[in-house]
This record gives structure tokens, C-alpha cells and sequence, in this order.
């Protein structure tokens, strides 16, 4: 266990650092969006090409691992929307409580500490996890949170921002051309190359950073707009089953594809269960906010799922590797 928080610590501790410095004011909170930018626009998208350019095209196009997370991410969301809604929390509320619960921070979090952990051959299988949660999750929550009519635009403009957002992100895009660089064998030019794998490299401390100065703007704008205390039963639930029905499920329905004969390697079930295991996404607060939702909420399911997700995922990494 020990080895294993040697390993987990840093990467928590850093999100921990981006709290504390926002909470304290050491961080402006004008820097934050920067930060943000950085991350999602400049050193991600390079560590996600450098993947996809150096992964085997076959990996990237798995459909064992397709099929296996996208079953797990429906499952996640229907059932935590049956579980979660009551009258306080509608279809809005109870979908982004769902897409919490069932999207974890890949992304930010997952791809650099999952290599860390377990070495390149990670980086196919949670490629294929992050191209399924955009895509799919995402754009199917968005529009189920439509159904109570909070936005009075409907569903169809919901759609259509949903599916502007995904062409708007740059990580899908630099997966894609990653994948086509693997594809067709080719090599980008020494110069270009070396500033990619510069960016990709600031990737992991930047993104990990700025989760904890997102959270801490969230909870503090919380308690700025003078939000009323929110019910232990309203937000915890979604943070237990992100961080523990998830991975658990996943580990199932795996076990079974893998049991009826599904091509699905032990080692990418591996990673997936890891995916799962870890905390929710940070940027879902955004979206929320975005579309009329509850987001101190989701804020406080993510904080939660964040903060717990020390000792939860460093348990899992024990059980599946121990």
C-alpha cells in the first residue's frame, strides 16, 4: 500500500496545492481561467497526440474496450438518475448529477497518473474511454437534462450546443490526428516534435493544479452567491457511486465480456476499472453552470469524489495489482 501511495500522493498533492492557493488568495482568481486554457487548449491535447502518434492504431480502435465503457457509462447514468431525483432535484439537476457519476477526470488526472502507474500500454484503452464520455455521456446527459424544461430553448438547441461543444474541444481533435499519425506511420519534423513533447510534459503538473483552483473557485463562488446549504442526501450518494459503483461495475461487466468471450485483455480491464475508480470531472461544474443547473452541487460531489478518491482509488490500484 505503501508503494502505491509513494505513487498516487504527488498527483493529489498537487490538485491539493491549487485548492490551498486559491483558497488562500495566493492564486487570483483571474489566473484560474488562464490556467484552465493552458491545460485544455496548449498541454493536454499534446500529451493526448503524443499518445495517440506513438499508441498502435489497433488500440485506439478497440471495440472490446468501446463496448465495455460505453455499457458501464449508460448503466451509470440511468441508474443514478432513477436513484437521485426527488422533488428538489429534477431531470436538470439529477442529469448532471449522473454525468459526475459516471465521467471521471481522464483527462486531467487519469492519463498522466495511469501511466505512471501502469506504463504506455494505458494510454490506448483510456483514449477510447475519453473519446466515448465526450461524445456520448456528455451529449446524452445534456439532452436528458432538457426534459424538465428548464431551458426554454428544448432540447434541440441543447443538442446543438452539446455537439458545438465537442467540435470546439481540442482533445478529441488532437486524439484524432494522433491516431492518424500512428495510422499512416508518419513523424512530424524534429523541431515541431521536440515543442509538442515540451507541452506534453507540463501537462501533468498543469492539469492536476488547476483541478484544485477550479474546485476551490467553485466551492468559494458557492458560498459568495449566498447558495443554500445543500442536503448530505443530495450530493453524496453521486460521489459514492462514482467512486466505488463505477469501478465496480465496470470490473463486472468486464469480467463477464471477457468470461463470454469478448477480445477484452485482462490488462486493459485493468485500466478501465482504474478509469472508473477515479474522481469525477471537474469540468461538469462548468457545464452545469452553463445550462441552468445546480452547480454548487456538482461542485460539491466533485470536491467530495476528489477529496475521497485518495484512499478509494489508491485501494483499488492495491486490490486489482496487490
Amino acid at each position: 500500500m505503501l508503494n502505491i501511495l509513494s505513487v498516487t500522493f504527488p498527483f493529489f498533492a498537487l490538485v491539493l496545492c491549487g485548492y490551498v492557493a486559491t483558497r488562500r488568495a495566493w492564486l487570483p482568481a483571474d489566473a484560474i481561467g488562464g490556467l484552465n486554457t493552458f491545460s485544455l487548449y496548449f498541454s493536454l491535447p499534446c500529451l493526448l497526440y503524443r499518445f495517440g502518434a506513438t499508441t498502435p492504431i489497433a488500440q485506439l480502435l478497440d471495440a472490446s474496450v468501446l463496448i465495455t465503457w460505453l455499457m458501464c457509462a449508460l448503466t451509470m447514468v440511468a441508474f443514478t438518475i432513477a436513484v437521485t431525483m426527488n422533488r428538489r432535484v429534477g431531470w436538470n439537476d439529477a442529469s448532471f448529477g449522473a454525468l459526475v457519476a459516471a465521467f471521471p477526470n481522464t483527462g486531467y488526472m487519469g492519463v498522466p497518473l495511469l501511466v505512471t502507474l501502469l506504463g504506455g500500454q494505458a494510454a490506448g484503452p483510456m483514449i477510447v474511454t475519453i473519446v466515448v464520455d465526450m461524445l456520448v455521456t456528455s451529449s446524452l446527459c445534456i439532452a436528458l437534462s432538457r426534459l424538465d424544461g428548464a431551458d426554454t430553448h428544448g432540447m434541440a438547441v441543447a443538442g446543438r450546443q452539446a455537439l458545438k461543444g465537442v467540435l470546439l474541444n481540442p482533445l478529441p481533435w488532437a486524439i484524432v490526428l494522433g491516431g492518424l499519425m500512428s495510422y499512416a506511420q508518419w513523424q512530424l519534423p524534429e523541431p515541431m516534435s521536440k515543442t509538442i513533447w515540451l507541452l506534453a510534459d507540463a501537462a501533468s503538473p498543469a492539469a492536476l493544479f488547476t483541478i484544485g483552483a477550479v474546485l476551490a473557485r467553485s466551492q468559494m463562488k458557492t458560498v459568495q452567491e449566498g447558495h443554500p446549504p445543500i442536503p448530505l442526501r443530495d450530493y453524496l450518494p453521486a460521489a459514492i457511486f462514482k467512486l466505488l459503483l463505477h469501478p465496480l461495475l465496470v470490473l463486472l461487466v468486464g469480467a463477464s465480456a471477457i468470461h463470454y468471450g469478448l477480445p477484452l485483455q485482462r490488462a486493459e480491464l485493468e485500466v478501465l476499472v482504474l478509469v472508473a475508480a477515479l474522481p469525477s470531472a471537474s469540468n461538469v461544474a462548468l457545464l452545469a453552470e452553463r445550462f441552468g443547473a445546480d452547480s454548487g452541487r456538482i461542485a460539491r460531489i466533485i470536491l467530495v469524489s476528489t477529496a475521497a478518491a485518495f484512499l478509494s482509488f489508491s485501494g483499488a490500484v492495491v486490490l486489482l495489482r496487490g
